[in-house]
């Protein structure tokens, strides 16, 4: 499986990028997968559900199931945070897994860029940053820049950079 990521800070657009380019993989034929990172505590479950109770109770793995989907959580009760690699071998495989954040990581990514949040660039100081997606090329772009709003010329991109890096 090749991984790909957008990567940029809050509120850069980096989730309205993903949800456009899924499709656009998903039309060409390329079956994709989405790991997202968040930063703080999250939770997809519901107080008071079976499946919470589970978790509450003190389960370290909770599974539900249903004839439309399955969803597995898994608690770290105080373990490490596992790493991307860790969470990609956890996934079933496709052709590519587009990550949301982990803008830290060694893996070839996009940044999605805001000049209007007044935060500073990822590259040059991350050199897996390939490539920028934004409203407007900056003189301060050292990489190939995207039309941020361009879903397809990303996509391809993407597709066109090498191999980008296995899991």
């Amino acid at each position: 499986m090749r991984i790909f990521g957008l990567a940029g800070w809050s509120g850069s657009g980096k989730t309205t990028l993903m949800t456009a380019l899924i499709p656009e993989f998903v039309a060409r034929g390329v079956s994709v997968s989405t790991v997202k990172h968040a930063h703080h505590a999250f939770d997809i479950d519901q107080p008071g559900k079976d499946s919470w109770q589970h978790r509450q109770a003190g389960a370290s793995e909770v599974m539900i199931a249903s004839d439309r989907r399955w969803a597995l959580m898994h608690e770290l009760r105080g373990a490490q945070e596992p790493s991307l690699e860790e969470l990609v071998r956890q996934m079933s495989p496709v052709d590519l897994v587009l990550v949301e954040g982990f803008k830290r990581h060694a893996h070839p990514k996009i940044e999605v860029y805001r000049h209007s949040l007044a935060k500073p660039l990822l590259h040059p100081e991350d050199p897996f940053v390939v490539a920028i997606a934004s409203e407007a090329r900056l003189p301060e772009f050292s990489v190939p820049w995207l039309g941020l709003s361009d879903a397809g010329a990303i996509a391809s991109f993407i597709l066109d950079y090498g191999e980008g890096v296995a899991a």
